[in-house]
């Protein structure tokens, strides 16, 4: 079955696309699959990984909310799967590896969102999640084992966000903007929910271009990137589409990311967090016995970095009780 889905990749997608037979392998030389591809197998070892399943109680944006339909980490990483796919599909790309790479991309990501990584980036300054997602399944997971995954989700997971690296797939390049596409659009829908927005405070010439509803500006910015990426060597939007994303992205770093509520919440995880940092320095011996082996410092932020938010606020509240 495996050299069956290898042949339709060969007929079916397109040039451009990463195809499995084709993948530069992992580190580690395995035997192959007899049912999945390289990718597919990829996409279900990280699909079982428990630092895949702590994204559920992870924070996307807003900490502790009082409601079940705010996002977590976990539901960001199934949005930017789908619209991935989506993307992926249309443009006869690989979506094995596009899937593979959207789940594994955030895995990395510190308790509390991007408060936390920088808190983190106080103790750390070279600290950033995308590189941290790539020791997660490189180093960290199945007990220091990793998952051994291969260079093309590997490639994908550390440059879906930052300068620093580049996507080398044009798989990997959905994934970059669709992470961008996810996280503008529902962390809008969920200021609006929380009363942090009102519908009316979107700019209007925003409201009229993309739309006024989640889907209708998920919709607008897919189709822009189809349009402009059909047989194309980069993954893109129009310079206007791309423009209109930014300027929204740029409203809701102002009127929610970085807010005075906001700015109150990120000095209350700065506090928790060089306080775990703190205390599990001066007791190395109470990290896990699975903790991977190395020095001092890089193994407590390992273990913080891998916290759900609920169990870094346990794990917090026990320090303060024993102050």
């Amino acid at each position: 079955m495996r050299e069956d889905w290898e042949v339709i990749e060969q007929q079916y997608l397109s040039p451009l696309a990463a195809k499995s037979c084709a993948t530069k392998g992992r580190e580690r030389p395995e035997s192959p699959c007899p049912i999945r591809t390289e990718y597919q197998r990829d996409r279900d070892r990280i699909l079982h990984c428990k630092a895949f399943r702590r994204l559920k109680h992870k924070t996307q944006v807003f900490i502790a909310p009082e409601g079940d339909h705010y996002r977590t980490r976990l539901t960001h990483t199934l949005e930017v799967a789908q619209i991935a796919r989506t993307i992926a599909r249309a443009l006869l790309l690989n979506e094995d590896l596009t899937e593979a790479i959207a789940l594994g991309h955030d895995l990395g990501h510190t308790p509390f969102g991007h408060s936390g990584e920088r808190a983190i980036q106080k103790i750390l300054p070279t600290f950033r999640h995308n590189k941290h997602s790539l020791r997660v399944v490189d180093v960290l997971e199945k007990d220091g084992q990793g998952l051994n995954l291969t260079w093309e989700v590997r490639n994908g997971i550390i440059s879906h966000s930052g300068e620093e690296h580049f996507p080398h797939t044009l798989e990997g390049q959905i994934v970059r903007i669709a992470d961008r596409i996810a996280y503008v659009n529902h962390d809008l829908d969920d200021a609006i929910r929380s009363g942090i927005l009102g519908p009316s405070d979107v700019p209007a010439h925003l409201q009229v271009e993309l739309g006024q509803s989640q889907g209708e500006r998920i919709n607008y910015m897919v189709l822009d990137i189809i349009k402009n990426s059909q047989n194309q060597s980069e993954v893109k939007m129009s310079a206007h589409a791309y423009d209109l994303m930014m300027e929204l992205r740029s409203f809701l770093f102002a009127q929610v990311y970085r807010n005075e509520e906001a700015l109150i919440e990120e000095a209350t995880v700065e506090r928790m967090i060089h306080q775990l940092y703190a205390y599990y320095l001066d007791h190395l011996e109470l990290l896990p016995a699975t903790a991977v082996q190395a020095q001092p410092y890089v193994m407590v932020l390992d273990y913080i970095a891998g916290m759900s938010d609920s169990f870094a606020l346990q794990k917090y509240n026990e320090i303060a009780g024993k102050s």
